[in-house]
């Protein structure tokens, strides 16, 4: 269980620092129910499939011991799981072409030299990693990664489950960068652009702190029974609201809630929000 909370808040906040729109709740939903959320588009839904799909191959690298030194082929394992569904064509296939990052200073080699750029990075790994902490080590190749850009999309995705293996492999917990983050994230890697790696460092050591913290507070009482999904019929019978009601503010957005086949499932939280912001 500590483990699954743990998957769904990794893969939602990556997908949202790079723009998918479900929240982390939907993010639970399309995961762990299978539930198809109204509104979203179809990639958001694809993207947290593949992402939760990358973050268990990551786990069982770890789980099992298996050999995950980092390589360009271990990367691009990674890379194929994060965009399988979404983007196909491009599934763990270098880029070509040139690219440009939005709102970034920094320019990304171009295309014909990529490859050298990655073969260049292994190295460097393989020479430094004895010379650096873990966390430095991890925060620093995530950065050279990013800065590459490898890939035509799903870079940061990836750089952040290649960050989490040299992490994870010497036993503390996974690092989750939130999406509240994202501009002190970019500006630190603006900062590594520059060659600053001191506050990028000190940014993932928050992280995965943070995580440590947040599995001792899972540990404490389970979550409480009104954010529990259920069907409108059962749900109904919680709140002053038949299920015919219940289904009309759903299909208009008035509730959360999610459709699976026929039925629609939402929780008598989401009904209390509802009811608290018809009161303002």
């Amino acid at each position: 269980k500590l483990r699954d909370r743990f998957r769904i808040k990794m893969t939602y906040n990556s997908n949202a620092i790079e723009g998918n729109t479900l929240t982390e709740k939907e993010t639970f939903w399309v995961i762990n129910e299978g539930l198809t959320i109204k509104g979203k588009p179809l990639k958001d839904h694809l993207e947290a499939k593949n992402h939760e799909e990358a973050l268990d191959f990551l786990y069982d690298l770890i789980d099992n011991h298996k050999k995950h030194t980092i390589s360009e082929h271990l990367i691009k394992q990674l890379h194929s799981l994060i965009v399988q569904e979404a983007d196909s064509e491009i599934a763990g296939v270098y880029r070509t072409g040139d690219v440009f990052i939005s709102g970034s200073d920094h320019t990304p080699p171009s295309g014909f030299q990529v490859n050298q750029e990655m073969e260049k990075l292994i190295r460097w790994i393989r020479n430094n990693k004895r010379k650096y902490h873990v966390i430095e080590l991890a925060a620093i190749v995530h950065h050279k990664l990013v800065a590459i850009h490898p890939f035509w999309d799903g870079n940061g995705r990836t750089a952040r489950l290649v960050m989490n293996i040299l992490i994870m492999n010497t036993g503390y917990s996974l690092a989750i960068i939130l999406r509240n983050d994202r501009k002190r994230y970019y500006r630190v890697l603006s900062e590594a652009d520059k060659g600053d790696y001191k506050n990028i460092c000190e940014f993932i050591a928050q992280s995965v702190i943070r995580s440590v913290n947040d599995y001792l507070t899972v540990l404490k009482p389970s979550r409480k029974k009104d954010e529990q999904l259920m069907s409108l019929a059962d749900l109904s019978k919680h709140v002053d609201y038949t299920p015919a009601y219940l289904k009309k503010l759903a299909l208009n957005n008035k509730i959360e809630a999610a459709k699976k086949g026929r039925n629609w499932y939402s929780s008598i939280k989401a009904v209390e929000d509802y009811m608290k912001s018809t009161k303002k």
